[in-house]
């Protein structure tokens, strides 16, 4: 079967007018356009220009310093923006890989880095993503922030993201593109992206590929 492949251009029109609407128990926001992709023979979207690797400098579950860039480099790395009191997509998400990441052949699972971003730092403490990214997998690196830094480095990679919003009954609305983009340790560069519906199943045949800087 072809893997499809799209634009940058294409991408990143569509993933700043696509958000997920992780709150707590509210709808989505009606106001937010919603883009409907084309039918796909597989889950991962190879791009035809890949991404570059945001400079992001970060805070990880520590509290130290955690460059994105550089402890990355020359390995295969999966990243992922979202925030822990998500109710749905983002455990689900994280959920996904983690099962997929332990059907690997251990050397393999060492070589995978999964960077889970927060969306929503003024509740993403260190401690509480450290707590929350442990249960998922406790080689999962956690990083927070200043938030309009970890927006500009989601928007260099085509995903929008909004402040968390509280609302009248005390509730909070996240609004975040639900993207997880692989990149290559050949070349570092984001070449693969899979959307919020791609399963637990759909992972793990691909990271084999992914982890060798392969096309899945």
């Amino acid at each position: 079967m072809r893997t499809t492949r799209v634009t940058v251009a294409a991408l990143v029109a569509a993933a700043a007018l696509t958000l997920s609407a992780c709150g707590d128990g509210k709808p989505a926001d009606s106001s937010v356009a919603q883009v409907n992709a084309p039918a796909k023979t597989k889950p991962g979207t190879v791009l035809d220009r890949p991404f570059d690797k945001p400079g992001l400098i970060l805070t990880d579950t520590t509290g130290k310093p955690w460059n994105l860039r550089e402890q990355t480099k020359g390995r295969p790395t999966l990243i992922y923006f979202g925030y822990t009191n998500c109710p749905d997509v983002c455990p689900l998400t994280m959920s996904n890989i983690a099962v997929a990441k332990k059907a690997l052949p251990k050397a393999d699972q060492d070589k995978l880095q999964v960077v889970f971003v927060t969306t929503d730092p003024e509740r993403d403490t260190p401690d509480s993503l450290g707590k929350w990214l442990k249960a998922q997998d406790p080689s999962f690196i956690g990083l927070t922030g200043d938030f309009k830094t970890i927006q500009a480095g989601a928007r260099s990679l085509g995903i929008g993201i909004d402040p968390a919003k509280k609302e009248a009954d005390g509730s909070v609305v996240s609004m975040h593109g639900a993207q997880v983009i692989a990149f290559s340790p050949k070349t570092d560069e984001g070449y693969v992206l899979y959307g919020e519906d791609t399963s637990a199943d759909d992972y793990t045949k691909d990271l084999p590929k992914l982890v060798k800087g392969e096309n899945p």
